[in-house]
């Protein structure tokens, strides 16, 4: 049986969700090292150094792995020149990196000085790995003309044949799904037509998900007085945007819940309440929340942006300063999302439908599949 090792140092949320459905999918040995899901840009600068020195605990035997599989908050470049000075460590292992995500596009807040270094640390990474994954063609794409521009600064060295090299050891795979606890609470949850529509925003409580947005429509439609009725769920932080406390006041009548949901049972329950997902995202590489979303009967709004164009059609996708019209227009003639419907827009993402790819990226090089 082949030998997998898993470094991640951002072990929550979609990190941990892909991980867990990966290891019960695809067949391997595994040994897993992971951090707690905090201070990303301390994982990113040093996390490498912790590995290593906890691979240097494995017994000497134990250290002979067929693949190690990264996410991007590992500085494989480093992790690699380390890896070579460790005892018994097999120079033939593949070292994986898969791309949830990519520091060039994130939109931060606020100007950030030091965010050169991270997504250096994302080229330098995509470098040294044998094989890159992709959650989406966006994040391949958006990554890899980043890249270019990086590099183009560079004039006195003519650096373009890097571009090429990452696309020739590049994929894109996206995030398994498994829908599980979704589909067994759709029996516990009953389907009842005569109340007013049912809003889902049930994305994580930060800037880049572009809350201000979402809440602006719900104003919009309270102001032309149409009754509705609203689930905001999502993980939030320590800090939050001020529009969710606001939101709270203002939305009182219409909230069935807003916050988090404690369990997967009573967050698949309160999606099958629901009639329609919106999207805000100014930061989406894939979308998970969207995917569920839809599994349990919602009918998505979502950006004709980002990640959303490739996965969805046209009909889904709302062009910029339209989201109130579109969900004005729903509020007064919903659309009820068939089942077969919701099914073929999500069984694409099953795990079971793409587990040969990504035995093929774990187990052979990318160069070999594209």
């Amino acid at each position: 049986m082949k030998r997998v090792l898993i470094l991640e140092p951002y072990y929550g949320g979609s990190h941990k969700l892909f991980l867990t459905g990966l290891q019960k999918t695809v067949t391997a040995d595994y040994t897993l090292l992971t951090l707690p899901a905090r201070k990303w840009k301390m994982r990113m600068q040093l996390s490498a150094f912790w590995f290593i020195q906890e691979i240097m605990k494995f017994p000497e035997q134990g250290r002979n792995f067929d693949t190690v599989l990264c996410s991007t908050f590992v500085d494989v470049a480093i992790l690699r020149s380390q890896l070579i000075l460790i005892p018994g460590w097999n120079r033939n292992t593949h070292i994986c990196t898969y791309f949830h995500e990519n520091q060039f596009v994130y939109p931060g807040q606020t100007v950030d000085p030091t965010i050169r270094q991270f997504t250096a640390i994302n080229f330098t990474t995509a470098m040294a790995s044998d094989s890159c994954a992709f959650n989406s063609r966006y994040n391949l794409e958006s990554f890899l003309n980043a890249v270019s521009s990086s590099l183009k600064k560079a004039t006195d060295m003519r650096l373009s044949f890097c571009v090429d090299e990452i696309r020739n050891k590049s994929v894109v795979l996206y995030p398994g799904m498994d829908y599980s606890s979704v589909d067994q609470a759709e029996p516990d949850v009953k389907n009842t037509n005569d109340g007013p529509p049912v809003i889902l925003w049930n994305h994580r409580w930060e800037h880049d998900k572009g809350p201000e947005l979402f809440f602006n429509a719900l104003y919009f439609i309270q102001k032309n007085k149409i009754d509705f009725r609203l689930i905001v769920m999502g993980e939030s932080f320590m800090k939050k945007p001020e529009c969710f406390e606001e939101a709270l006041g203002r939305l009182e009548k219409e909230i069935i819940h807003f916050g988090y949901a404690e369990s997967r049972e009573e967050y698949s329950k309160l999606l099958h309440q629901c009639d329609v997902i919106v999207s805000t995202a100014k930061h989406e590489f894939f979308g998970i929340s969207v995917l569920e979303g839809i599994r349990a009967g919602c009918y998505p709004l979502l950006p004709a942006d980002l990640s959303y164009p490739e996965l969805y059609d046209v009909e889904y996708l709302y062009k910029p300063g339209k989201l109130g019209k579109r969900l004005l227009d729903f509020m007064k003639k919903p659309i009820q999302l068939k089942k077969e419907t919701a099914q073929a827009l999500t069984s694409l993402f099953e795990w079971n439908v793409c587990k040969t790819n990504y035995k093929e990226f774990l187990f052979v090089n990318a160069r070999e599949i594209l």
